[in-house]
């Protein structure tokens, strides 16, 4: 699915997506990675949701987003409670939801000039 661009200028805003991809500023990942509006951080679990740590929050935390949104891949997965303390702790709110719908959300968010960031998943 292409999706449309706005008139944001500057920022990291996703353009596209589809089966095991997504498109930033029209570039293509088939990574895990996390989008924010001023970078992309594509060495971000390269295992996967099944080997979610706390380590990885705390580095989401260090980002000082307002807000993570955590995609899960295809469908949408919960991560476990204990690894998402750092957040919490860092009063960094969290939305878990597939990984479309979080690209979506994202490109909403930035337009509102939010601190938003986008953990991605793709297995």
């Amino acid at each position: 699915m292409k999706l449309h661009l706005s008139k944001l200028s500057g920022i990291n805003l996703f353009t596209g997506y589809g089966e095991g991809y997504v498109m930033v500023n029209r570039q293509r990942y088939a990574q895990n990675l996390v989008v924010l509006g001023d970078r992309i951080v594509t060495d971000w679990q390269p295992g996967g949701f099944d080997h979610l740590t706390a380590e990885d929050f705390s580095r989401l935390a260090g980002l000082k987003a307002e807000i993570v949104l955590l995609g899960t891949g295809a469908r949408l997965r919960f991560p476990r409670p204990e690894l998402t303390r750092a957040l919490c702790e860092a009063r960094i709110g969290l939305e878990v939801m597939d990984l479309q719908a979080a690209c979506r959300t994202y490109n909403i968010l930035a337009a509102e000039e939010r601190k938003v960031a986008a953990a991605l998943l793709f297995s």
